[in-house]
């Protein structure tokens, strides 16, 4: 399978493709009960990982050996990876492509920040010279064979986005994202500028961006969209209530069949048994073809 080309097909067809975020193996298998495609999401993965702020802590080997075990569990699953900037060096950037794309990503997105860098929705941002990122770019769109390359601006001035967005658009890359896109009028701006290029939209919660549905972004002509960080959040608020919930019970735990919905240790190894049903289906079609 080439996955590169499966992502490819999918933002060609009609309407707009999310992407769900996803910072752990737990979090990737609820989500692929209700969506086919992954955003591998820096913001989640620093974390998760390491418990820190998403600003410039991963390790290339860390994102690798996660990708590896989400390709592992999810055979069929789309998945996106942030890459950041590559990790500082051009070279790096090209080194950590080519794992990712020999180990079944199915494309990453390079961003154009200079250290030390932040997320894409927080203040204080700071952009690489045009120039030198187009570089970077050039290189890493060099470097792979078939995964889809999402070259990314973190600009802030209203000319420089456009400018920007108009170069990576006149490139080898396969999407563009403007992140921290502030407004539906700046998105019609970037995707006139883009032309025809596919463009991505990151959503994030308490985001600098507007919270659109999928029909809003595909009538705006967006193609993909990043959920960043869903899961996580959302796993911040169920584990602070369940826990205030415990701590007011006197340590007693709620019923796990009482027909809420609450989740006891024969759904989780549902949940989980799946994920080698899934992999040993891949592995059964592999030998057969």
């Amino acid at each position: 399978m080439t996955y590169g080309h499966t992502l490819r097909g999918e933002i060609a067809a009609p309407g707009t493709t999310p992407l769900i975020g996803v910072y752990d193996m737990y979090s990737a298998s609820v989500a692929a009960q209700h969506f086919d495609g992954f955003f591998v999401s820096g913001f989640g993965f620093a974390a998760s990982y390491y418990g820190l702020p998403d600003i410039g802590f991963i390790a290339w080997p860390d994102m690798v050996a996660f990708v590896e075990r989400l390709r592992g569990a999810f055979p069929r699953h789309h998945l996106l990876v942030d890459i950041d900037d590559g990790y500082v060096d051009p070279e790096v950037a090209c080194h950590v492509v080519q794992r990712l794309e020999r180990i079944g990503a199915s494309g990453v997105i390079l961003e154009d920040q200079k250290r030390p860098r932040r997320c894409g929705h927080a203040d204080g941002k700071q952009v690489l010279p045009l120039d030198e990122y187009l570089a970077k770019l050039d290189l890493v769109l060099s470097s792979r064979t078939d995964l889809l390359v999402v070259a990314r601006t973190d600009a802030t001035e209203e000319s420089d986005i456009l400018r920007r967005a108009q170069a990576l658009a006149e490139t080898d890359a396969d999407v563009v994202l403007v992140d921290g896109v502030r407004s539906t009028d700046w998105i019609r701006r970037i995707r006139t500028v883009v032309g025809d290029k596919p463009i991505l939209f990151n959503q994030i919660a308490g985001g600098k961006s507007p919270r659109l549905s999928l029909t809003e972004l595909t009538e705006l002509g967006v193609d993909v969209a990043i959920y960043s960080t869903p899961c996580l959040f959302a796993a911040h608020t169920a584990m602070d209530t369940a826990l205030a919930e415990l701590k007011f019970a006197d340590g007693r735990l709620p019923a796990a069949t009482d027909g809420t919905g609450a989740v006891g240790v024969r759904e989780s190894t549902e949940l989980l048994e799946r994920n080698i049903s899934r992999h040993h289906e891949a592995v059964r079609q592999a030998v057969a073809v």
